[in-house]
């Protein structure tokens, strides 16, 4: 699959940090070539909290040579030579690239072959333009800071393999990374904060926690749940059903496969085909007594030895096509949508039924590379905070507005307060084949999006050629409390697939209009968003979420006092509280550290005076001991504050 291209206009849009550190990834390629003049260069962007450059060299770059690489890359620095841009035309684009002299420091005897299958990929009336700092030249758009003494710290992080334009037929070469920041505190904060992040990752808490498991028969990207994970899977979806209920949504229930006829129709086949699930061919009797028939031709061909050969391929081919028109193809649920607007479409709806907002927390299943599976991040089974909302256009920025509230609610109940939303448009040169052939849609649909944005003065960036096929989609970025990024959630705008699905509504004058649809999962999927708050909580979730919400520790094995904490426990599972109790012989000091150990969030130490007292001793994770409390008190607090979801 080939990467995507930026275009000038979207290159015009970097960030300031973006620039620094696409400025850095022409600094690393000149200190590269200062060390192993023959290196080939293919594509130095910035990314995602840093940059890399591809390379072709036959010397395998590792972690041991980053220290003379950034060596050479802060002489660079301190050179503080100009980023000059020349803009040339395509011959002599092509002329410097013959020459090696692009991504070179000199004229070479090898081209510039990367380069050189850039040049060519440029559409004819774009601009061809050229980077020049110190010797080094690069075929390159920009932009770039003024001065390589402009970039402030960096530090190369690692290097991988990937192969050129991501396609795996091109060569593979060595990708190295790196990072870069104005400031040197803001360089060490930011590897502070990944130390930190290694111990949230929720892979590794994943599994010290017993919340969720991945397992080599059940396959990749498969995640299964213990029972500490479902615990929390029923909190978060509790907490949806209460909210969306609140707004005004219906739930229904969808189920996992369907024919392929109702993906051709919502268009996810073909634009959406490399992430599907293969096919699954179910045939009828009559149509496996036809394919054994079939089959008992072939056999009966394959034995003949009649010299006829042409014939023989006719009647095999005939066979063939037979064969793979057999049978009824149905697919893996991919996405909910097709389903529900079905369900839309099963009931005769007036402008009255509208907004119609159906709910689901629907299971999908997406056939992500091997190579991109992460955890709980990117995986093949997710279930999903889904809704569809249908709607008149009149009703589209009230609809869209409380969309957007009840993600500001979501976010202030978790302690998410940093926030963006990515509002991603389509590239019309792109019509017909990555989006639907709908330009005049397009057009309404982003700007009506673009104002409710803007009027609802919501945090947002504006990312074009990343909407959904079918309409404008917005991305939703939330920082956890170190500073880490995560995507959790997406809204989208559909024009397209009502009309698809010939949905209808009466309006007032009682003749048919197509509503307006949006598709909103505020809380992503369960994977991706418990993913997020494991790391978000260091796993030491609040005690609403917290799988084992309460744990008691007896002190001692006397029967009066077994009996007294048990009447405790039985109190509070009574209502509903994950409570368990840790009756073992070993001594308390290895019961409070076994659960610890757990991040249990309340454990109620009980001995003989606490039990005289009718009292329990309270210690909370991370807190320590609080001190003896009355029973009743602590009972009553512990259901109060799980009611009100307190952080």
């Amino acid at each position: 699959m080939q990467e995507d291209r930026k275009t000038p206009e979207m290159r015009a849009q970097m960030t300031d940090i973006e620039r620094l550190r696409h400025s850095t990834a022409h600094v690393l390629a000149t200190a590269i070539l200062k060390i192993w003049p023959e290196a080939q260069f293919a594509a130095g962007p910035p990314v995602d909290n840093g940059f890399y450059y591809d390379v072709d060299l036959p010397h395998r770059i590792s972690p041991e040579d980053f220290e003379k690489i950034e060596t050479e890359m802060k002489k660079e620095l301190k050179a503080n030579h100009p980023f000059e841009r020349m803009e040339v035309s395509r011959d002599e684009a092509l002329d410097l690239g013959k020459k090696g002299r692009l991504a070179a420091l000199n004229d070479r005897d090898q081209p510039s072959k990367f380069k050189l299958d850039i040049i060519e990929n440029i559409p004819a009336d774009e601009k061809i333009s050229l980077y020049r700092n110190g010797d080094f030249i690069d075929l390159c758009a920009g932009p770039h800071v003024m001065r390589t003494g402009n970039i402030g710290a960096f530090r190369l992080t690692s290097v991988a393999s990937a192969y050129y334009k991501g396609d795996e037929k091109n060569p593979q070469l060595q990708r190295v990374y790196g990072t870069a920041f104005k400031t040197k505190k803001e360089l060490d904060d930011y590897f502070a904060m990944l130390e930190e992040a290694k111990k949230r990752d929720h892979r590794k808490l994943g599994k010290e926690l017993e919340i969720f498991v991945l397992d080599d028969d059940v396959g990749p990207g498969l995640p299964m749940w213990l029972p500490r994970g479902a615990a929390i899977i029923e909190e978060l979806e509790k907490l949806a059903k209460e909210t969306e209920f609140a707004a005004g949504y219906q739930r229904v229930r969808t189920p996992h496969i369907a024919r392929e006829s109702l993906y051709k129709k919502s268009g996810h086949l073909p634009y959406y085909a490399e992430s599907i699930f293969p096919e699954m061919v179910v045939l009828e009797e009559k149509e496996r007594k036809r394919r054994d028939e079939i089959n008992a031709e072939f056999a009966e061909i394959e034995s003949n030895e009649d010299p006829g050969a042409l014939g023989r391929v006719k009647t095999m081919v005939r066979l063939l096509r037979e064969n793979v028109l057999l049978g009824d193809r149905y697919y893996l649920k991919a996405m909910n949508c097709p389903h529900h607007h079905k369900l839309f479409a099963a009931v005769p709806r007036s402008y009255r039924d509208l907004p119609l907002r159906l709910a689901e927390y629907g299971t999908c299943y997406r056939y992500e590379q091997s190579g991109e599976l992460f955890g709980l991040m990117r995986v093949r089974s997710m279930q999903m905070n889904d809704a569809h909302l249908y709607m008149t256009p009149e009703q589209f920025e009230t609809e869209f507005n409380a969309v957007n509230e009840m993600y500001l609610k979501y976010f202030k109940l978790f302690g998410i307060g940093k926030y963006l939303m990515r509002f991603s448009t389509h590239d019309p040169t792109k019509l017909g084949q990555k989006f639907i052939d709908e330009p005049e849609l397009w057009k309404q649909t982003e700007e009506m999006t673009r104002n409710v944005l803007k009027s609802s003065g919501i945090n947002y960036v504006e990312v074009p050629n990343e909407a959904a096929f079918y309409g404008p989609k917005i991305d939703v970025q939330a920082w956890s409390v170190i500073g880490r990024e995560f995507s959790i959630a997406t809204n989208q705008v559909d024009f397209a697939q009502p009309r698809r699905f010939d949905l209808r509504y009466k309006d007032r004058d009682n003749v048919d209009k197509i509503p307006l649809c949006i598709h909103r999962a505020p809380l992503g999927t369960h994977e991706r968003f418990i993913g997020f708050l494991i790391e978000h909580y260091a796993g030491n979730f609040p005690l609403w979420l917290s799988p084992e919400q309460v744990r008691i520790l007896t002190i001692g094995d006397e029967p009066q006092l077994l009996d007294y904490s048990r009447a405790i426990l039985n109190e509070l599972r009574s209502h509903q509280v994950r409570a368990e109790i840790d009756t073992s012989t070993d001594k308390i000091n290895g019961k409070i550290q076994r659960a610890e150990q757990m991040k249990i969030h309340t454990m109620l130490v009980i001995g003989k005076r606490d039990m005289e007292a009718n009292a329990v001793s309270l210690r909370l994770h991370g807190k320590g001991n609080l001190g003896a409390k009355p029973r009743g008190e602590v009972i009553a607090d512990l259901l109060s504050a799980i009611k009100e979801r307190r952080a």
